[in-house]
């Protein structure tokens, strides 16, 4: 019951308190436009989109795409030179072929997305013709825009997309960037797509380096975190399996209280953290131990330091 109440107050106090949240997020970025997750998903782009490369992360935007309502499977094709991941979206009813030549790689597609590894990009790209009316999406880990247009033809329009792993389970959280000739247009095809498969939020080219060190790479630490969680439970008494999906399921819903879809305004984690914190109780002792042990620290410098890799890669 404690723990109810608690949370009860938490509720009241965030609602109090949001007005602060909403103007430091807006501080933060001014471009920053969050998920269109207000009934935008109900409106069909009415795009055909073909892929450069049928990988991993192309089949999660395809299934995303698809199973959104955005786009149907029948308007989507795919070129990759894998016959394996050819089948695959055979299977998933796009049309797949080995070349880039006529309308699976490219040809008559609205939007292009290079889902390619980023070494490869500027030998694809000097190989297609993309035509002026359509536009490129590059999910190239890396690949800077301007880069991009150099290898295009002049005033093609090209989009910079950072989307994460979580994607393959529609649970993405995807950063976006325009080039310098993509039209506001572009941008609402693009936000409309990738919120389909998560949150997609638009950015300054200039912090692409900084998403790549949070969100890009940042699966691998909550993997990390929720991997460390669960043998403690083990260290503490607990079956493998059930630590596991306690430490799981308590990552999801802490990072669903933080989200607080339901009102559509996000919840300080501090803040939740405090709530939960009873003075001298079980929650504030392991917290002095992170503390202690310089966890929060060691976040902040991972993500630094992935963020600086990011930019040496780039």
């Amino acid at each position: 019951m404690a723990h109810v109440r608690t949370c009860t107050a938490l509720v009241r106090r965030t609602r109090r308190t949001s007005a602060c949240w909403r103007r430091w997020e807006s501080s933060a970025s001014s471009e920053a436009t969050f998920d269109g997750s207000e009934g935008e998903h109900e409106e069909d782009v009415q795009r055909t989109i073909g892929f450069i490369g049928a990988g991993k992360m192309a089949e999660a935007l395809i299934r995303g795409f698809a199973a959104s309502g955005l786009v149907d499977a029948s308007s989507m094709s795919a070129a990759d030179l894998s016959a394996k991941r050819r089948k695959a979206m055979d299977e998933m009813g796009v049309h797949a072929q080995k070349t880039l030549e006529s309308e699976a790689g490219v040809g008559n597609a609205d939007v292009v997305v290079l889902a390619v590894k980023p070494q490869d990009v500027h030998a694809i790209l000097e190989r297609i013709e993309l035509q002026k009316d359509q536009l490129l999406v590059s999910v190239a880990a890396g690949i800077i825009c301007a880069s991009l247009e150099e290898t295009l033809p002049p005033n093609s329009r090209v989009i910079r997309v950072m989307p994460n792993t979580p994607a393959l389970v529609g649970a993405g959280a995807t950063a976006y960037c325009l080039g310098r000739h993509a039209t506001e247009e572009d941008a609402d095809v693009v936000q409309k797509l990738f919120s389909s498969i998560g949150c997609a939020i638009r950015v300054k080219e200039s912090l692409m380096d900084a998403v790549t060190g949070l969100s890009g790479s940042g699966p691998a630490y909550c993997f990390l975190v929720l991997e460390a969680m669960a043998d403690g439970g083990v260290l503490a008494g607990l079956p493998r399996e059930t630590a596991i999906r306690l430490a799981a399921q308590t990552m999801l819903g802490a990072a669903k209280m933080v989200l607080n879809e339901e009102e559509e305004e996000l919840l300080h984690p501090g803040v939740l953290k405090d709530a939960v914190a009873s003075p001298g109780g079980t929650t504030i002792t392991g917290l002095h131990v992170l503390e202690c042990e310089g966890v929060r620290s060691a976040f902040q410098k991972a993500v630094a330091a992935a963020s600086k890799r990011s930019k040496e890669l780039s």
